[in-house]
């Protein structure tokens, strides 16, 4: 049976994905690559490659799936990851990062893709897309590995804004909500808010004053609304969307990946100890396999901004041609949805007396 979306879905023609060539760690050669592998799955898919000419040019060129569906668009300038989004939004006309944005601004691609300085691309994005009616502040929503049968929970805001207060909150809601619904094909995903315990007298004033105001518009919205929830829920299965501010969603993603690293590095430890041991790995190796698959982040790379008008999809900074493939993928599925048509209509829904001044 197919799931519910928001608004009926449109077949899409050829998807062209905005792409910033020079943002992320490991440099451009590592994000054609990764367009290369997208292309190689994906021929509804062609790319906008923002950067220097002289750079990408040899790049795409020894890369035999891009033939004639990659256009480079000149841009000399490059946001690092030390530089101030501040400074950037005053001086960074004429970046890779600013080129790609403003493809989709323009309406010359669909989405933006880009592994570059998180701040500096949501305070661009801020700047040159604007935010949806209604929207006080965008948020990062990630999927994050569960134990769900869709094997994903979406979490936001993971960082875009600090802050947070209740009508934010309830819009994070809403936004996760839609993102769960036509990003995993729940046709109604349960919806929990992040606090330090599960009864409703529990955590700050912000978070009991949008405990109600989700719990109000669940039933016209079309989710369910599971309460309170803990950071052990994150992974769990208690929720498919937990909504927090980005202060506590980028501690809890960080610490999330700062222990999958000390679980990975003591495990290899633990195989490489004896002769034994070595021999034991051999054997669980096609195990280990399947369970890199299902936690690997570098497969599920990409969060994406939610309540702009546009869609921008943040790719690890450190992603390798995998993640960067991954995030296309993402960002193609995105587009082939008109996801942020929808999602501009739900968050519109909301009764105009609860919008913010």
């Amino acid at each position: 049976m197919t799931a519910q979306t928001d608004q009926p879905e449109a077949k899409a023609a050829r998807i062209i994905i905005s792409v910033d060539a020079m943002g992320g760690d490991q440099g451009p050669a590592t994000v054609v690559a990764g367009c290369a592998v997208s292309a190689a799955k994906n021929p509804d898919i062609s790319f906008l490659l923002h950067g220097p000419g002289a750079v990408l040019a040899p790049l795409v060129a020894r890369r035999k799936s891009l033939a004639g569906r990659c256009e480079i668009v000149e841009a000399q300038g490059v946001v690092t990851m030390d530089d101030k989004p501040s400074q950037v939004v005053r001086n960074g006309k004429g970046t890779s990062m600013w080129s790609a944005i403003e493809a989709v601004r323009d309406g010359r691609a669909s989405v933006a893709v880009s592994c570059g300085n998180t701040g500096a691309l949501m305070a661009m994005s801020m700047i040159r897309l604007r935010k949806l009616p209604g929207v006080n502040r965008p948020a990062i929503a990630v999927l994050y590995p569960s134990t769900n049968p869709q094997g994903f929970n979406v979490m936001l805001d993971v960082g875009a804004d600090v802050r947070a207060d209740a009508q934010d909150l309830l819009r994070y809601a809403l936004m996760g909500m839609s993102y769960a619904r036509n990003g995993l094909g729940l046709a109604h995903p349960r919806v929990g808010l992040l606090n330090v315990g599960t009864e409703e007298h529990k955590g700050r004033a912000e978070l009991r004053e949008a405990f109600d105001l989700i719990r109000d518009q669940q039933h016209s919205a079309g989710f369910a609304f599971v309460g309170f929830v803990e950071g052990d829920d994150i992974s769990g299965t208690a929720c498919d969307v937990i909504v927090t501010d980005g202060f506590t969603g980028n501690v809890a993603i960080k610490t999330g990946e700062g222990t999958a690293r000390l679980v990975s590095t003591r495990l290899r430890e633990a195989f490489l100890f004896s002769p034994l041991s070595r021999l034991a790995a051999v054997f669980a190796f096609p195990a280990l396999g399947r369970l890199r698959k299902k936690i690997d982040p570098s497969r599920v790379n990409g969060g994406v901004f939610l309540g702009l008008n546009g869609t921008v999809v943040k790719s690890h900074g450190s992603a390798d041609a995998t993640g960067v493939s991954a995030a296309i993928k993402l960002a193609a599925r995105l587009s082939m949805m008109q996801f942020n048509d929808k999602l501009a209509a739900r968050v519109a829904a909301l009764p105009t007396e609860e919008a913010k001044p």
